[in-house]
Formats: structure tokens, sequence, C-alpha cells
């Protein structure tokens, strides 16, 4: 959307479906860069677009980040800040006539989709008519594409992930990591969360290939289209 002008923005029409891309600036282990969560959401979503029509906004850099909050690089918002930044966005481009909508994260906290589908589900109760869908990237895994990742539970900064910036940002790629899990306590909430989880990783990145993570990429692109078509599908019932 960013490359649109305002013309070329108000001849689409206004049941094109909206993708906002949102991420996070967070750490992902010693090999991956801080942003990772917004080049693969956004990559997907690019990737969507060019095969059916779909009107990817500028992606949202900045998310929830509870777990790794104690990791430098790191940057979280609070949960209200993040859900009225995205109310904000919505209203904004329902202001302009759109009426379908994807929320579609990168990254992938409890914490973080939980304020962003309450401000979803604000939205839709606000403005009939409206339909919409959140989904996070792991969300988007689970539908097909999550077959193609070797190792089980595998999150953050592992297998998957490091596959899909071996293959969109090879130069940006540190080395591999260790496999490694979080080892938080069940049910505590603690302090230094760092010391539970020291290296970032949750997964295998040895596992990862820039062959894989172009496959994965089609493919999460794929459940996206399925996403954007559905969203018709109530309207015309």
């Amino acid at each position: 959307m960013e490359h649109l002008t305002f013309p070329e923005v108000e001849a689409l029409p206004r049941t094109t479906p909206v993708l906002i891309p949102l991420g996070s600036v967070e750490e992902h282990g010693p090999h991956l860069p801080l942003a990772t969560d917004v080049y693969t959401i956004y990559a997907v979503a690019k990737k969507a677009a060019e095969k059916t029509p779909i009107l990817v906004a500028p992606p949202l850099y900045y998310g929830l980040c509870r777990s790794t909050a104690d990791h430098p690089g790191t940057l979280s918002l609070r949960g209200l800040t993040l859900r009225a930044l995205v109310l904000d966005l919505l209203q904004a481009f329902r202001k302009q006539g759109f009426q379908r909508f994807m929320l579609l994260s990168g990254h992938a906290g409890g914490t973080h989709m939980a304020f962003i589908l309450d401000a979803a589900e604000e939205f839709l109760t606000s403005f009939p008519g409206v339909s919409i869908a959140v989904a996070s990237i792991i969300d988007l895994l689970k539908q097909g594409p999550g077959e193609l990742v070797e190792t089980p539970n595998d999150s953050h900064a592992g297998e998957w992930e490091t596959a899909l910036i071996q293959y969109l940002y090879p130069e940006q790629v540190k080395g591999l990591a260790e496999e490694a899990y979080p080892q938080f306590p069940p049910l505590k909430v603690v302090r230094d969360k760092r010391a539970y989880w020291p290296s970032g990783v949750w997964g295998d990145p040895a596992k990862a290939s820039p062959e894989k993570g172009k496959l994965l990429l089609e493919r999460l692109a794929e459940q996206v289209v399925k996403l954007a078509l559905s969203l018709g599908k109530e309207e015309s019932q």
C-alpha cells in the first residue's frame, strides 16, 4: 500500500481485503534479526497479494513481547497500547469504506494475540457489515504447511523461522544456534525471564534450509489466500 498514490487507493473496490501485517522487535536467538516477525509475515502477505487482490497495509513493527522481555533488543508495547493501535487502524480503514480485514501476526505470543483479538471483537461489534480474521503465522502453519517442519513443537527462532529468513534475507542470518527450549516453571510468573530461556531459541535451527523456507513461504501464502476468499462468504449467504 505504501507504494500507491491516493487515486490508486481510491479506485480500489471496497470489498478488497485489507491485510495488516503485525510483528515485533524481539530477540530471535543469536542468529536471526530482531525484525524476524515482521519480515516473515510481511513477505507472506506480499506473496499472497500476488495470487489474489489484497491491499497489504504497511506493517506494524512493534508488538507485545512477554517471555523475551529481558533479552537485549526486545522492545515491547503494553497490551492496551497494542489494542488501541490495532483498533485505530481498523477504524481508519473502515472510514475509507473498506469492509474486509485480516490481522496477521508474525509474532505469535499468546498475550500479544489476545489483545489483537480483543480489538477485532470490538471492531466487529461496532461496525455491522464488516468481516475480519485474526491469525498468527503459527495458526497458518497449523492449517497445512506445518507438515514441512521436522522439529516437534518448533516455535521461535527454530527451524521454520530460520528457514524463512535464510530464504528471504540470507545476509541477515548469523550462522546457526543450537537446539533449545524455554524452561519456565509451570503457572508461575517470573521476573528474570532470560534466566529460564537464555538462548531465546525454541526449536532446532539446524533443520532449516533456504529451500524449505521458499516452500514454507509459498504454502503460507496459499493459506492467506484461502482466508481472504473466506471473508466474503458471510456476506453472500
